[in-house]
């Protein structure tokens, strides 16, 4: 188990739940950044509520859930708790969420507030588990420098097309964005695939099985969808042919040296690859938009992911974490109106402040965005993109650290050229299996 890294509000929060008839509500996050943020939400609940003390609880993510299991079986687990859609099947499955159909309706709490996430936290009984706290989306992220030594402008970047055959528009701009160490960019005569100095776009070739800020993006302009269906699905369709066209045209763009295979970097990290210089483009999650843009010596633009090939759809994946009450609280009226304040206007504007999380709320991002923009971030592509309605959800399925463990092997193994297009019909069995299991 990880210790607490960070305990906010009222001194260190204990991982028991609280007693029965207690005023101490405890709240876990894995995420600094927002128990910091809804330390802010929790100094505003105590106050409008005398007596009442929120204790939040922050854990490494690579421990949180183990430690959150271990809380369940245990019996002190958190009265609520940040959640991921990954392990909402297995908790709802085991009855360790607390359905919170009734509080919604003796509270007026009204859902249509959230612009996504609402489904996300329906299980198949068709009962409400969770609300929504933030949502996460796909920007396109460029080294302006780059770009206009390139020829490009702003204006091309925020257009760009795509298509599996020839790449469109945004395959010929990282063919000449990439240049190797002679100078010589990808698309001229005598370049050197084998000592690139500067990649036209960033790793792609990703070992995660949803792509969601590599490979998704591209493909799901295609019309393509993860799962056969929207919610807890049967199988992942890895056998459809736009996937595998993506997924060859993306392998080419490392056999060809316009993308790094994968261990050409020591770090994965999106924010160090653009920063290093040796990237001039990639895909990256819009939690990252506020850290691109205080890198050092890098000025960063942000535009939207690419035009699929009718010239008009672009999906973004968008994703929602949510808040759950555990079904084992002694204190479960505290803890929803604890969960129900974290889902108001006004604790989202106020927690959403640095940038580093989207609400769910429209209106409360729409005030984050106005205040990063006072600050030089500009996360218009994101906000644009809710409004007009490009977003789609997340799938909702179960077994998520099985899939994980099962098909990244298989991914890896791809995209370093070991296996062919033969593994994807493996990768749609595999994952069958996995998601059958209850």
């Amino acid at each position: 188990m990880a210790a607490v890294m960070a305990a906010v509000v009222s001194g260190c929060g204990s991982g028991s739940s609280s007693a029965s008839g207690s005023k101490t509500v405890n709240w876990w996050t894995w995420d600094d950044k927002q128990a910091a943020a809804y330390g802010q939400c929790a100094t505003a609940f105590e106050k409008a509520n005398p007596g009442v003390t929120v204790k939040i609880s922050q854990y490494a993510v690579t421990d949180y859930f183990t430690k959150l299991t271990a809380g369940f079986v245990a019996g002190n687990a958190p009265d609520a708790f940040q959640n991921s859609v990954q392990f909402f099947q297995a908790y709802t499955a085991q009855h360790q969420l607390l359905p919170l159909d009734d509080y919604i309706k003796k509270s007026n709490f009204d859902m249509s507030r959230f612009s996504v996430g609402v489904d996300s936290w329906k299980f198949t009984d068709g009962k409400q588990y969770g609300l929504p706290l933030d949502w996460a989306a796909t920007g396109l992220y460029y080294n302006t420098t780059a770009i206009t030594k390139a020829g490009y402008t702003k204006h091309d970047v925020e257009n760009l097309n795509w298509n599996p055959d020839n790449g469109g528009t945004v395959g010929k701009m990282i063919a000449h964005l990439t240049i190797d160490k002679k100078g010589v960019r990808g698309d001229q005569p005598g370049f050197d695939k084998n000592h690139v100095a500067t990649y036209g776009f960033g790793a792609m070739a990703a070992k995660d099985f949803s792509g969601q800020t590599t490979w998704n993006p591209f493909v799901s302009t295609l019309g393509w969808r993860q799962g056969d269906q929207q919610s807890w699905p049967t199988t992942l369709e890895y056998t459809d042919p736009r996937f595998v066209k993506t997924m060859d045209w993306i392998r080419s763009l490392t056999d060809r040296g316009f993308a790094p295979k994968i261990g050409s970097f020591t770090t994965v990290s999106d924010v160090d690859q653009l920063g290093s210089g040796k990237v001039a483009m990639e895909t990256a999650g819009s939690w990252e938009a506020s850290t691109f843009a205080k890198l050092p010596g890098v000025k960063v633009g942000i535009a939207p992911t690419v035009l699929g090939p009718d010239g008009k759809t672009r999906s973004m994946e968008s994703n929602s974490n949510g808040n759950n009450i555990w079904a084992g609280t002694k204190n479960p009226d505290l803890a929803w109106k604890w969960i129900s304040y974290m889902g108001s206007p006004e604790c989202q504007t106020m927690a959403s402040s640095t940038g580093t999380f989207f609400p769910s709320i429209p209106s409360a991002m729409n005030a984050s965005a106005k205040k990063m923009a006072a600050q030089g971030v500009d996360l218009s592509v994101f906000t644009n993109a809710m409004q007009n309605k490009v977003l789609y959800p997340a799938m909702v399925y179960g077994n998520g650290a099985a899939l994980q463990a099962a098909l990244e092997p298989l991914f890896e193994a791809y995209f370093a050229g070991s296996r062919n297009d033969d593994v994807f019909k493996e990768m749609k069995t595999q994952s069958e299996t996995i998601l059958a299991k209850k």
